[in-house]
């Protein structure tokens, strides 16, 4: 596997810190900028928002660009947006940066996946992507415990500093190392992919996308000041809690990649079951220290062994439109990362406690259920041209 590859995979890792670490950083930047913990938490769904507005906006508007040009302009763009976010004097300024963080990462994103995905040959391209999104794993297991520990130790804003300071490092790399070619001969037009865009089935493997994403990252986002305010668990332990969420999300992902060619329904299907199931226990179970950090495990594992199937599955229903498909489908991540966290404010808003979120997680997970059964339905009755899964394309993040 060329260097570059690896490269690519630590610029992943570095930002993809930043989109998770704020669920151990809530109670420390509630406290400090004089806003609820609700109100904190829309800091996540500030940056989902931006996920979603620049995945398919930057895939569109980077086509053309050098991809080593593309990878280091977006870098920069959001290490000088974590570094007003470090500073910044109150709510609104860390708001807007957080948008801006997001765009920049949605475009990078993209451009990672192109650029892995051409430096290798086809054999090794499942290989090559994996290597990319195994730097978002990495950052929930390693970077978003290691940001609770400096907030603890330090503040919220020593997190946003680390964060600029290894995305620079990356940045710097990136040009060392990474190649700096053009968009891969042969690619199809705008006009092309958004034609093939155009099928019903896919749209609804992206609705299966942000129920799921959101049923995970809900009851993830606000996991801390669950576990201290009603687990009983102490702050020294939350890191390694989370933590424990992203060793589950390693565990699911091999299980997921190994199920999701042959079977991408009904992984999604069993998958989106228990993770309905184990979010209505850790509701009920909430007071319950042991019971939590087993659930906590087994929310992540869960959660992410759908992703393989999540991921592929769109590139088979439009294999045609291989640019805006992963786009797209990023930008349903992060329709489920923008809408979720505010259902979960809302629930704890009214009163109903941290324990709510575990319920609106259970919620969204059995809509998503519902809606793989729908895809079923329709691909038995051979609605959609695409076969599956012999038609399978490559796995993208």
């Amino acid at each position: 596997m060329p260097p570059a590859v690896y490269i690519v995979g630590l610029g992943i890792f570095t930002q993809g810190t930043s989109e998770f670490m704020l669920s151990g950083l809530l109670p420390g930047m509630a406290a400090d900028l004089g806003v609820s913990i609700p109100d904190a938490g829309l800091l996540i769904s500030a940056f989902a928002i931006g996920m979603v507005v620049g995945a398919p906006l930057l895939a569109v508007a980077t086509l053309s660009w050098p991809r080593r040009t593309a990878l280091v302009w977006l870098q920069a763009a959001f290490v000088a947006a974590h570094v007003i976010g470090a500073l910044a004097p109150g709510y609104g300024v860390l708001f807007v940066t957080r948008v801006v963080s997001a765009l920049a990462y949605a475009g990078y994103w993209g451009v990672a996946v192109a650029t892995v995905v051409a430096l290798v040959p086809p054999a090794a391209k499942g290989k090559a992507v994996a290597v990319v999104a195994g730097g978002l794993t990495l950052a929930t297991v390693v970077g978003v415990p290691a940001g609770t520990v400096l907030s603890q130790y330090s503040s919220w804003r020593a997190a946003f500093w680390a964060v600029a300071a290894a995305t620079l490092v990356s940045l710097v790399c990136t040009l060392l190392v990474v190649p700096g070619g053009r968009a891969e001969a042969g690619r199809t037009s705008v006009k092309a992919e958004l034609r093939g865009m155009a099928r019903p089935q896919l749209w609804l493997s992206y609705a299966v996308t942000a129920f799921t994403f959101g049923a995970v990252i809900v009851t993830f986002s606000y996991l801390a000041p669950l576990l201290t305010e009603v687990s009983g668990v102490s702050e020294g332990w939350v890191p390694a809690v989370l933590a424990l969420f992203g060793v589950g999300g390693m565990v699911g992902l091999v299980i997921g990649g190994r199920t999701a060619e042959a079977h991408p329904l009904r992984t999604l299907g069993l998958g989106l079951g228990a993770l309905a199931l184990f979010s209505a226990l850790l509701a009920l179970t909430a007071r319950s220290t042991v019971v939590v950090i087993a659930l906590v495990f087994l929310l992540g594992l869960v959660g992410y062994v759908t992703n393989p199937a999540l991921q592929s599955r769109v590139f088979t229903l439009a294999p045609e439109a291989p640019t805006l498909v992963g786009a797209t489908n990023t930008a349903a991540f992060n329709v489920g990362n923008t809408l979720a966290p505010l259902l979960g404010g809302l629930t704890i808003d009214a009163g109903l406690g941290y324990a709510s979120v575990a319920w609106v997680g259970a919620a969204l997970a059995t809509a998503g259920a519902v809606a793989v059964l729908w895809a079923a339905r329709l691909q038995r009755a051979g609605r959609d041209a695409v076969t599956e899964p012999r038609e399978r394309t490559r796995v993208t993040a």
